[in-house]
């Protein structure tokens, strides 16, 4: 009997800055992912979120538990939402500070601060 496959979370053991995002995706680390990313200081990993899905504390409970992230950009999609105030202030419990914008200007953000070797992380909508 043939056994199944193991289905495993997507995940890129380091940091790295993101090539292109478009198309439902993005490229980083000569790899491309097919949908949303974290981009956190353990290592990027896919992430269930899709654009216009609602932005809540258990959407982003892998930034909250990440330790070392003292900024978060927030890639919301196309176009710019804010963060609800429950999940700002879970942030701000941690010690994190955040901001929201699209996804490409938060991309653009990243790769910056990545390069600057800021203690940043990123939740990326695909687009």
């Amino acid at each position: 009997m043939a056994r199944a496959p193991e289905i495993r979370d997507a995940h890129f053991p380091g940091r790295a800055p993101i090539d292109a995002y478009g198309n439902g995706g993005f490229r980083f680390a000569d790899m491309s992912h097919r949908g949303s990313l974290l981009c956190l200081p353990s290592g990027i990993y896919g992430w269930d979120m899709e654009e216009g899905a609602a932005l809540t504390v258990d959407a982003f409970a892998r930034v909250l538990q990440e330790t070392g992230v003292e900024f978060l950009l927030v890639g919301t999609g196309r176009d710019l939402r804010t963060l609800p105030a429950p999940l700002k202030a879970a942030f701000r419990g941690r010690g994190i500070s955040s901001d929201s914008m699209g996804t490409g200007a938060a991309v653009r953000t990243y790769n910056i601060m990545l390069g600057e070797m800021r203690p940043v992380a990123a939740a990326l909508i695909a687009v």
